[in-house]
């Protein structure tokens, strides 16, 4: 027998991803103390140090967020990076070569967060609903 159930009350199996504007002000306010840290630290004119932050907070936020929030997250982070982590700080340029491999390594970062998330969360999901409810195991003896 069919038992039907409505998989939308109750305990959801995947959660809902953050809304994308809570996503862009944690990506604009960690990007401001990282790369504010790092400077601190003695890290003004070695970007590698903040690209790297950088990706990793991309890549943080993006395991609890959409896939569109990725392109905003990718370019608030270059605008500090750019900004404010090379040299002269607060001047924002355009490099063709390095800015787009900037991008792309953000951008990067924030989809393979996001790709990682919706993987995790959907394994998880489906090992959470059960068809035909808990199989029995072998008897007992």
């Amino acid at each position: 027998m069919i038992e039907w159930r409505r998989l939308s009350t109750g305990i959801r199996p995947v959660p809902d991803p953050v809304a994308t504007p809570v996503i862009w002000g944690g990506a604009g306010f960690g990007a401001l103390v990282l790369v504010a840290t790092l400077n601190f630290l003695g890290g003004h004119g070695r970007p590698v140090f903040a690209l790297v932050g950088l990706s990793l907070l991309a890549a943080l936020l993006g395991l609890c967020a959409r896939f569109v929030a990725a392109p905003g997250t990718a370019g608030l982070c270059w605008l500090f990076l750019n900004g404010f982590a090379i040299p002269p700080a607060g001047r924002l340029s355009w490099a063709v070569d390095r800015d787009a491999f900037w991008l792309a390594c953000l951008l990067a970062a924030a989809v393979a967060g996001t790709a990682l998330a919706r993987i995790v969360n959907a394994r998880a999901g489906y090992r959470r609903i059960t068809p035909f409810g808990p199989r029995p195991g072998p008897p007992e003896s």
